[in-house]
C-alpha cells in the first residue's frame, strides 16, 4: 500500500503525546467516550463527524460488512468517501462495547513508543452482524482516534449458521439412506462444486453445509488426505496444534502440538464422515463451460470411468499453492544422467536412498526436511542452494496468539492493516533471531545464507508474497553447522553428467539422486486446466498483496464471477472459508447481487 503519510503506526513522540498524561486514564471510560461519539455520528450518518473520529492518516479496514470485499481504507478522506457511498446502503449500526475479560478495553504496548487503546465491540448491518475491533492513539489533549478500525461481517440476518442451539433436533431414522442420497446427488446437482479435498475444500464444504447451501467436493485421489498422506513419511505440520483447529471440530487435547502428515491425513478422513461432506474420490473434472446469461457452470466429472454432466452455481478451487503442479528447472543434459531425478512431490521415504549420495536442489522448508530425513537414513546429502532463506527455530516461532481462544487470536491476528502490521513483524524477527544467534551464526559459518524475510519482516511477508520460501528448524540446522549435511552454493547447475551435476564455475559433484524441492506453478495453472486459458485470465491475479495490503483472488471475488478460490494454512483456511461462504450464501439468497459483488 502506498502511502504519503509520515508514519505507519504512531509513536507517542509523532504523536506529540507526554506518555505521563496517560497514567491516570480509564481504558473502559475512554473507550466508552469514543464508541458513544463513533456511534451517535454513525446514526446519524454524518460522515464528517465520523472522520472526525479517525487520526488523518487512520484505516478502516474491512471484511465484507461494508463493502462485500476486503478492502483497507486509508486518510480521512478516502474513509468519509467509502462512507459517503456505503454507509445508508449498508445501514450500521454499532451495538455494545466489549467489556468481558478478553475483549474488555486495554492499552497495549506492541512496540517501543506506541500505545493503542484496544476495544471490541459488535455491530449490524441490514444483512446481518459482525464484530470490531478499534485501535485507539491519543491526541496531546488526551482525547483519542482510532488509529486502526476492522468490522468484519460474521452472519447473515435470518440465514444463521445450524451449530450449536440451532443444531439438527430431529430423530433422523433413515440417515443411512439419507446420506447415501447426499453422495450420489440423487435430488439434483448442487449448487456448489469445491475441487480439492485437502483441508481448504473441506473447511469450505463445512462452512456452507451448515449455512443449507449443497455442496460436492471432488478430489482426483484415492482417499480423502492423501494430499498429505503421499508426501514425505518424515513430514510433520510446522504450524502448532493451536494454530491448525478446523470449523465445528477441534481437535482432541491429546493432540501432538506437531501433527505428523500421515496423522493430519487420516484426521481430515474422519473429518469429511463426522460432519457428514459429500466427496467424490477418483474423481476430475474433464470440462467446464460458462453460461454468462443463467450464471452457472456445466461441468462434467470423470469418476471411476463413468462420466456426470451438472449445473453448477458457484465454482470453487481449492487446489493448493500452484495448483498442485511440481515446478522442476529444465537444465541440460538430464536423460544423459545414470542416476534419479525427481521433484519433492515424488519423494516419499529416505530408506529407498541410504548410503546413495543424494543432492537436494533447495533451500525452504521441504528441501531441509529431506535432507534431515536423508541424513537420518545414511544417505550423504549435499544441499544446493542459490539463495539465503529466512530461519526460525520452532522455540522462537511459536506465536504470541497462541494463549487466546481461536475465534479471538483469528480476529486479532487480522485487526491491524498491513502497513502498521510490517513493523510488529520486524521487532518479533529481531526477537526471534536474537533467539536463535548461535543458529544463525553456525549456518552462515557453514556457508548456508540467512536473511530476515521480506523487508526484515520474518515469515508472514514471504507466506503472502511467495507461499513460502522459509525454513522453520526442524533439525537440519544442526546437522549443517555440524558438516553433516553439506552445502554447495555460490554458483549455478550448468548441467547434469553421467555421474553427477557440472557447475558454472567448473566444478563437479558426483551423484546418486537428485532432488529437486523447487516449489509448484503458477496458482492459475489449475484453473486453466480445468476451465481453460481464458477463464484463467479473467481470474485475475491470485495470491500476493494488492496496493491495499489485501491478499489478491482468495477467499473473495475473482474477476471471473461465481468462481472463487481458497488456498492457505489450516489456520487461514479456518477464518476465511466462513467470508467465502457468507459471500456465496448472500448470493444464493438474494442477500446481494451479483452487481453488489461484482460491479463494485
Amino acid at each position: 500500500m502506498s502511502s504519503c503519510a509520515p508514519f505507519d503506526i504512531p509513536t507517542l513522540d509523532d504523536l506529540g503525546v507526554n506518555p505521563t498524561v496517560l497514567e491516570e486514564l480509564s481504558p473502559v471510560a475512554e473507550a466508552n467516550k469514543w464508541l458513544s461519539a463513533f456511534s451517535t455520528s454513525v446514526r446519524d450518518k454524518a460522515t464528517g463527524l465520523i472522520t472526525d473520529s479517525f487520526h488523518q492518516f487512520g484505516f478502516w479496514k474491512d471484511i465484507l460488512a461494508l463493502t462485500w470485499n476486503f478492502r483497507t481504507i486509508r486518510g480521512v478522506k478516502a474513509i468519509r468517501k467509502l462512507l459517503d457511498d456505503r454507509l445508508d446502503l449498508i445501514g450500521l449500526t454499532p451495538l455494545c462495547l466489549a467489556e468481558d475479560s478478553l475483549r474488555a478495553p486495554v492499552l497495549i504496548k506492541p512496540i517501543a513508543g506506541v500505545v493503542f487503546l484496544r476495544l471490541c465491540f459488535e455491530f449490524e448491518t441490514k444483512q446481518g452482524q459482525g464484530k470490531a475491533i478499534a485501535f485507539l492513539v491519543p491526541t496531546p489533549d488526551t482525547q483519542w482516534k482510532a488509529w486502526s478500525l476492522l468490522t468484519r461481517l460474521e452472519s447473515l440476518k435470518g440465514f444463521p449458521e445450524r451449530v450449536g442451539a440451532l443444531r439438527d433436533h430431529t430423530m433422523r431414522h433413515d440417515w443411512v439412506e439419507e446420506r447415501s442420497r447426499e453422495q450420489v446427488l440423487t435430488d439434483g446437482s448442487p449448487t456448489v462444486l469445491i475441487i480439492g479435498a485437502g483441508h481448504t475444500g473441506l473447511d469450505i464444504a463445512a462452512r456452507l453445509k451448515y449455512m443449507d447451501v449443497s455442496v460436492l467436493v471432488i478430489d482426483r485421489s484415492a482417499r480423502i488426505g492423501d494430499n498429505w498422506r503421499t508426501r514425505y513419511k518424515s513430514l510433520c505440520l510446522h504450524d502448532t496444534v493451536w494454530f491448525n483447529q478446523m470449523p465445528y471440530l477441534p481437535f482432541p487435547s491429546t493432540w501432538p502440538v506437531f501433527c505428523p502428515a500421515a496423522k493430519l491425513a487420516d484426521w481430515l478422513e474422519f473429518y469429511a464422515k463426522a460432519l457428514e461432506l459429500s466427496v467424490w474420490l477418483s474423481s476430475r473434472v474433464v470440462k467446464t463451460s460458462w453460461n454468462e446469461n443463467a450464471k452457472t457452470w456445466v461441468v462434467s466429472i470423470l469418476r471411476d470411468g463413468i462420466l456426470r454432466t451438472m449445473t453448477v452455481k458457484h465454482l470453487v478451487f481449492a487446489t493448493g499453492y500452484g495448483g498442485g503442479f511440481p515446478k522442476v528447472p529444465d537444465i541440460q543434459g538430464k536423460t544423459d544422467f545414470g542416476g534419479t531425478v525427481l521433484h519433492s512431490s515424488e519423494y516419499h521415504s529416505a530408506t529407498e536412498y541410504s548410503r546413495k549420495k543424494v543432492v537436494v536442489v533447495g533451500a525452504a522448508n521441504s528441501a531441509l526436511d529431506i535432507a534431515m530425513d536423508l541424513f537420518r537414513h545414511n544417505a550423504e546429502v549435499t544441499l544446493y542452494v542459490r539463495s539465503s532463506t529466512y530461519v526460525i527455530s520452532l522455540d522462537a516461532s511459536i506465536s504470541s496468539l497462541q494463549g487466546y481462544p481461536i475465534e479471538f487470536s483469528d480476529l486479532l491476528g487480522s485487526a491491524l492493516p498491513w502497513p502498521s502490521l510490517l513493523p510488529l513483524l520486524r521487532a518479533e524477527t529481531t526477537r526471534a533471531a536474537s533467539v536463535d544467534k548461535s543458529i544463525i551464526r553456525g549456518l552462515e559459518s557453514a556457508g548456508f545464507r540467512t536473511n530476515l524475510g521480506i523487508d526484515d519482516g520474518g515469515v508472514l511477508p514471504l507466506i503472502y508474497a511467495r507461499g513460502g520460501g522459509l525454513y522453520v528448524d526442524t533439525g537440519a540446522s544442526g546437522e549443517i553447522i555440524k558438516g553433516n549435511i553439506k552445502i554447495k552454493s555460490g554458483c549455478s547447475i550448468q548441467r547434469f553428467t553421467s555421474v553427477g551435476l557440472e557447475f558454472d564455475d567448473g566444478s563437479e559433484m558426483g551423484c546418486d539422486v537428485v532432488i529437486f524441492a523447487t516449489g509448484y506453478g503458477e496458482s492459475r495453472d489449475s484453473i486453466r486446466e480445468v476451465c481453460g486459458s481464458e477463464i484463467a485470465k479473467q481470474v485475475g491475479p491470485i495470491w500476493g498483496l494488492d496496493n491495499e495490503g489485501e491478499l489478491q483472488g482468495v477467499w473473495r471475488r475473482t474477476g471471473q464471477p461465481h468462481l472463487w478460490i481458497g488456498m492457505g494454512t489450516l489456520g487461514r483456511s479456518r477464518f476465511h472459508s466462513l467470508h467465502l461462504a457468507l459471500q456465496i450464501k448472500a448470493l444464493e439468497e438474494g442477500v446481494i447481487t451479483d452487481d453488489d459483488v461484482y460491479a463494485q
